[in-house]
């Protein structure tokens, strides 16, 4: 049997990711299974090998991670919700600001376009904005490395600063007992057909969102119980890990040195404008401050939704927020770009 080049480089990234977080898990790390695969694969993929994960690998993992949010929605969740909508309209305030506030600090303080800047600087959605950069005369390869390093820096910053400030609920986390075998397997079937029906319908993230949707209907109804095991659920967090940092791989610090530093300049600065904004709205909702600074933390929804899950914050508040933010990015991005987003024919 001839084995695959892609399932070698996929055996290797595994292997650095579980590395990685065990090395995460010793030092004391928050959220060391996304953070320590994080760091090791984006170190070796600087180092110039070459990682990455098969698509059908990474989809399986989204699948997964929505139902482990989606298991975690009990009756009291959704009363807490009628707290949620002052929140769901200032977190698109606060896109909105963090967007022309990174727009800014690239186009004046780096010296990007304004194409490449304004793309730079949108708070999330990565794929759609890579794409969005593909159909406009924009700098690709500056703008794929300002976004990855942002989704890389808030991946290991929001546990870090979650933990340091102790910005955690007073309640100790719901600890459900873990699916059965055949439970699971059946969730996981109907999370995979209502994601590829989400897709079919152009939804953001459409195979997380079916495992969010079918979990959380089966919970709310009775039919199921438990969550996802560690078993499944550990090795998926890693995965996820890995996905962040082959996004560096095969590449040469030094040919994305000004990227890298814009997008760490960048990402701090969104960092504090969303955690001065989360503090305020915990005030206010009376939200844990932990699930309001994952909610408005512009990292991508996968991520911050494991995050949410492995932090015991509240996943439906980080969740929905998520898919908000995704959603108003995909109609506000090409409206601020006007015809840069549908022109590339003035190179």
């Amino acid at each position: 049997m001839i084995i695959k080049p892609e399932f070698h480089t996929f055996l290797l990234t595994a292997i650095i990711g579980s590395i990685g977080a065990f090395i995460a898990s010793l030092l004391g790390i928050p959220a060391p299974f996304l953070s320590g695969p994080a760091v090791a694969v984006t170190l070796s993929g600087l180092s110039g090998l070459k990682l990455g994960i098969p698509s059908y690998i990474r989809n399986a993992c989204f699948v997964v991670v929505g139902i482990s949010m989606g298991t975690s929605v009990t009756p009291s969740v959704i009363d807490a919700a009628k707290t949620w909508p002052i929140s769901f309209v200032v977190v698109l305030v606060a896109v909105v600001i963090m967007l022309y506030v990174a727009y800014w600090i690239l186009h004046y303080g780096f010296g990007y376009d304004r194409t490449t800047a304004m793309l730079g600087a949108s708070p999330g959605h990565l794929s759609y904005i890579i794409s969005l950069s593909a159909d406009t005369k924009s700098d690709l390869a500056t703008v794929s490395i300002v976004q990855s390093v942002r989704v890389l820096a808030l991946t290991l910053s929001v546990p870090l600063i979650v933990e340091y400030f102790n910005l955690v609920s007073t309640e100790p986390p719901i600890i459900n007992p873990p699916m059965g075998l055949v439970t699971l397997v059946l969730t996981i079937i109907a999370s995979l057909a209502m994601g590829l029906l989400f897709l079919r319908l152009r939804f953001p993230a459409a195979l997380l969102l079916g495992g969010v949707a079918v979990s959380i209907s089966s919970h709310i109804t009775g039919f199921t119980e438990g969550g996802v095991p560690n078993w499944l659920s550990l090795p998926v967090y890693v995965l996820i890990g890995c996905l962040i940092g082959t996004r560096f791989s095969n590449v040469s610090l030094m040919d994305v040195r000004k990227g890298f530093i814009a997008g760490l300049v960048v990402t701090i600065a969104v960092m504090f404008i969303a955690g001065v904004i989360a503090w305020m709205i915990s005030n206010i909702t009376g939200v844990p401050l932990n699930a309001v600074m994952i909610a408005y933390s512009p990292g991508g929804l996968e991520t911050m939704a494991a995050m949410a899950v492995m932090m015991h914050a509240d996943t439906a508040y980080v969740g929905s927020h998520h898919v908000l933010r995704l959603l108003f990015l995909s109609v506000l991005m090409p409206l601020v770009m006007g015809k840069d987003a549908r022109n590339k024919g003035d190179l």
